[in-house]
């Protein structure tokens, strides 16, 4: 039910679809970078919602992930918890320090772009903390 996270490259290929506004940022604990992932029903095109996380994934749908076959599954979701049980947490933290990286935040900014999020401007200003420490 909860949405896995897509690797750098996957979501690339993802902005060029029409998948684009299924999407939803989700924001590190220490609030100093985005990941983009499938979004929870209710979030698509804003932030990820702890309230919404109940609504399961936008791609979940009678039971199947809509993604399926497309070879636009995320990586966590047909790897990381399927095929290498009881390694979802290592698979999830390698994912997630793709995004902390110039790459990935040049990425969030471009699905901003794209979708006209309404919140870029406050997430560029607590993306700003990832410049110090």
């Amino acid at each position: 039910m909860r949405p896995g996270w897509w690797t750098l490259h996957e979501a690339k290929r993802v902005l060029r679809t029409d998948y684009v506004h299924r999407i939803m940022l989700e924001i590190s604990p220490e609030r100093t970078f985005g990941v983009l992932s499938p979004a929870f029903r209710g979030c698509e095109g804003n932030f990820a919602l702890q309230e919404s996380s109940r609504n399961g994934c936008t791609f979940f749908v009678n039971n199947l992930c809509e993604l399926y076959g497309t070879g636009l599954q995320p990586l966590e979701c047909r790897f990381c918890h399927h095929d290498r049980v009881g390694q979802g947490i290592a698979c999830h933290t390698r994912i997630e320090q793709e995004w902390d990286h110039p790459e990935g935040w040049a990425l969030v900014d471009r699905w901003i772009k794209l979708v006209n999020f309404r919140h870029a401007d406050y997430y560029r200003k607590i993306s700003r903390n990832r410049n110090k420490g």
